[in-house]
């Protein structure tokens, strides 16, 4: 029993002198990487793999491919599906703690939430989400990207990140459901714009500068920032910057799979591959159901079923006469696309003459001036606009 005691605490001090040797501590996750379907070949993703491992030693690698020179463990598969059997299954047995690869089927409900650096002033900023959908309706998916890319940021470490709404269709009224949440419980850190209006709507330079810490987007857009922000310094046919288009994230959704694309280079490979180990260590799968249950607490399915009711049900209330005419001179912002006419109706109802306009931060709803305190609060209690609710200079 002395012996074995001995023995365990010499091994400990072995593992404690490789990591200050090393200056890594922790778990040494081991990774899958996919090699087949690059349009760079299959020996740049090679490259990226062995770019891991020299800089970041705390990660175990594995290719699964052919027809590649290496000294890392390789695993024969000579397409592209017959590595997706393979990685699935060391997924499944435990064989790999995650794993890197591009053109995998994520189910409905699964999507990925990436990581850039952004170019004003080099800060790292997750995407949600890149890939996949969260939902088939975008504010429903967005309001569900929210709590995804938390997940992310908590599997990453960060304590209380900032999030911020990206200013596209649908924000306004994701807006509006997420401080619901934020007011029913589920604690949100909302970022606020650079721009002088502030509020947690981002603008185009909150992206260039990275302002929050999740930028909250629906998977289009996403898809098409994150290449913008990963090839823009090559011209587009290489991505050389950020972390790829990230892990897969979904309720019940049990493997832990980064994406990369055709056009990913060497330098993304290297840092999918450390983005992979470090949600492994941060035990990812954990935090997301971690979030959704405290997002779920304070009425998250609510919202959602809300949000499908109302798109079923919408009445267009097109008997509705319009009040006497005004000159309109006020501008209402934070009123989202989806619910221009909507809101304006509203008014109509409470004899306010109102009118649609398109501002230069998104919709607008105009009233004349003797109008617009009481246009306010009704579009506020009909939740068309939020209490926090932002906008002004372009």
């Amino acid at each position: 029993m002395a012996n074995e005691t001995k023995k365990r605490i010499a091994n400990i001090f072995t593992e404690l002198a490789d990591a200050i040797e090393t200056g890594q501590f922790g778990d040494k996750p081991r990774i899958a990487l996919t090699l087949p379907g690059s349009e760079h070949g299959s020996q740049e993703l090679v490259k990226g793999a062995e770019i891991a491992v020299e800089k970041y030693p705390n990660i175990d690698v594995v290719l699964l491919g052919s027809g590649v020179e290496t000294d890392l463990e390789l695993i024969d598969c000579k397409t592209l599906a017959e590595a997706h059997d393979r990685m699935d299954e060391m997924l499944t047995n435990g064989d790999v703690a995650g794993a890197v690869t591009l053109h995998y089927s994520f189910p409905i409900g699964v999507s990925t939430v990436g990581k850039v650096i952004t170019p004003a002033v080099g800060k790292e900023m997750l995407l949600s989400t890149t890939t996949g959908t969260s939902a088939t309706k975008r504010v429903a998916s967005m309001v569900k990207n929210a709590a995804y890319g938390l997940a992310v940021a908590r599997a990453l470490g960060e304590k209380k990140p900032s999030l911020g709404i990206l200013n596209i269709e649908g924000a306004r009224l994701v807006e509006q459901k997420l401080l619901q949440l934020d007011e029913n419980g589920y604690s949100i850190n909302f970022a606020e714009s650079a721009r002088k209006d502030g509020g947690a709507v981002m603008r185009g330079n909150d992206l260039l500068l990275g302002t929050p810490d999740i930028m909250v987007t629906d998977t289009l857009t996403g898809n098409m920032l994150m290449k913008m922000f990963s090839a823009f310094t090559t011209g587009g046919g290489y991505e050389a910057s950020g972390y790829g288009y990230g892990p897969g994230v979904g309720e019940n959704f049990d493997k832990l799979i980064c994406i990369i694309s055709r056009a990913s280079g060497a330098p993304v490979i290297a840092n999918a591959m450390k983005f992979a180990a470090d949600a492994a260590r941060g035990d990812l799968k954990g935090k997301i159901a971690q979030e959704l249950k405290k997002a779920r607490k304070a009425g998250l399915d609510k919202i959602l079923n809300e949000l499908e009711d109302k798109k079923k049900n919408k009445d267009t209330k097109d008997n509705i006469i319009a009040p006497p005419v005004k000159t309109v001179t006020e501008e209402i912002p934070g009123i989202d696309i989806l619910n221009m006419d909507e809101a304006k109706n509203s008014l109509w109802q409470e004899d306010i003459y109102a009118e649609t306009g398109m501002g230069c931060t998104g919709p607008v709803i105009l009233v004349a001036e003797e109008d617009v305190d009481r246009a306010r609060e009704i579009l506020r209690v009909g939740n068309y606009i939020s209490k926090t609710g932002s906008g002004g200079t372009c």
